[in-house]
């Protein structure tokens, strides 16, 4: 185990050389611990849910891997989020999808409501987290050839509009609960596999039943409802109705959050600069971290330079506030608790190392064209001792600090996880 007399010497080393420069390591450290990271629980049981587990999944979403012991009721959902909690620094947050109620027999996604989250809400108070909500319009046999809002048909976008307003009264339920927002976060597969005649038709129609659903008002201090553009997918690839741009303009003329996935871009993009570009004038945002490996993957979140790019531009422009952090990943390649624990551990470091830097220096250089200066620093920046900070946040936070959290991981994958199977 790692020594935390070990971990203190360092960290007070660390202290000073940050200092030196103008870092005050205790103001950074209450920041990160303020900074919430939405985690999904679709990780642990690869989105199969509670209402129709058996049902196959569709919208070009694909699990890989078949690692043993997945979670497959709530309660070893929950044990194994616990679980990841206790190795995680601080206090999260979770996303819920639709399909994870714990009802009384209802099979059905458009008769799920408040009363049927009870679990999650009681649960999530002992925790000490906040619940974010999804609306599931996938894995469906409602779904009609990929389309749900945008379909043609009237009837089905009628049952999918019903799926739409009782996601938001659960999210309103949630904050109402938990005395904090609750990000509603949309996501819908609707596309076409070929080259469409009509590219309009589909938007015209989807913005229609995403009004109709927005018509009752939920107070802001509950609920917020965001929406999460698609590039592509399997089966829809030449065709998706609800594209980046589309959402963009949706959520600005509606005055909603946008929410941008950085799966969903090319790894030789730079989605960083997109925050700056939206919340200059939009609302806010459900930021949606996810590792792209040529495509929308959902691979676990790792601290490469796209990560570390997305979360110092939410520091050094004061994003924060307008900003709310969720994971979206899934990957039954390794074990699924861990995925959780690597995937948030990778997020907090890459906002620490953001915080950790003298941006109101380095941003007067800017303006005053010393150029060299702010080249030198951020150089000098990327051999400071930030491990050793970090270390010290996992200690504060009684979680383990290096890899010890995975003797603990595999601790439980084989006292609990294998004896599933």
């Amino acid at each position: 185990m790692v020594s935390e007399k070990e971990v203190e010497t360092a960290y007070q080393v660390a202290k000073q050389r940050y200092a030196e420069v103008g870092v005050d390591t205790e103001e950074v450290l209450k920041k990160l611990q303020n900074i919430r990271v939405s985690l999904p629980c679709w990780q642990g049981d690869d989105i199969h849910g509670f209402l129709t587990p058996d049902q196959a999944l569709s919208g070009g979403i694909g699990v890989s891997g078949n690692f043993p012991g997945g979670a497959r009721t709530p309660d070893e959902l929950t044990s194994d989020l616990e679980e990841a909690f206790k190795m995680i620094p601080g206090k999260q947050r979770l996303q819920l999808h639709q399909i994870y109620a714990v009802t009384d027999g209802k099979k059905d996604v458009s008769e799920v409501g408040p009363e049927d989250f009870k679990y999650w809400v009681d649960w999530a108070k002992n925790q000490g987290i906040y619940l974010d909500f999804n609306p599931t319009f996938f894995s469906s046999p409602k779904v009609k050839e990929n389309w749900t809002l945008a379909s043609p048909e009237k009837s089905v976008r009628d049952y999918w509009i019903q799926v739409g307003k009782n996601a938001r009264a659960i999210s309103n339920y949630f904050g109402e609960e938990q005395g904090a927002q609750s990000v509603d976060n949309f996501w819908i597969m609707d596309g076409y596999k070929d080259e469409p005649i009509s590219r309009l038709a589909p938007r015209e129609r989807l913005v229609e039943s995403l009004d109709e659903i927005n018509k009752k008002e939920y107070p802001v201090k509950n609920t917020m409802e965001s929406y999460e553009g698609k590039l592509f997918g399997t089966g829809i690839e030449s065709y998706t109705a609800g594209s980046h741009l589309f959402y963009n303009n949706y959520a600005l003329t509606r005055d909603k959050y946008w929410c941008m996935d950085i799966g969903h871009f090319h790894e030789a993009v730079d989605p960083s600069d997109y925050l700056s570009s939206f919340l200059e004038f939009g609302r806010g945002m459900f930021l949606h971290i996810s590792r792209p490996v040529h495509w929308d993957s959902d691979h676990v979140p790792a601290m490469n330079d796209m990560l570390i790019r997305m979360m110092r531009a939410l520091v050094r422009d004061n994003f924060l506030d307008k900003t709310t952090i969720g994971l979206d990943f899934f990957d039954a390649t390794i074990n699924r608790v861990g995925a959780w624990v690597i995937g948030t551990r990778s997020v907090q470091k890459a906002l620490l190392l953001g915080l950790l830097a003298p941006i109101d220096e380095l941003k007067d250089a800017e303006n005053h064209y010393d150029f060299t200066l702010r080249l030198a620093e951020t150089e000098e920046l990327k051999s400071f001792p930030f491990g050793a900070v970090w270390d010290e946040f996992c200690l504060r936070n009684n979680v383990p600090v290096g890899m010890d959290w995975y003797k603990e991981l595999k601790d439980y994958e084989v006292n609990v996880q294998l004896k599933r199977n």
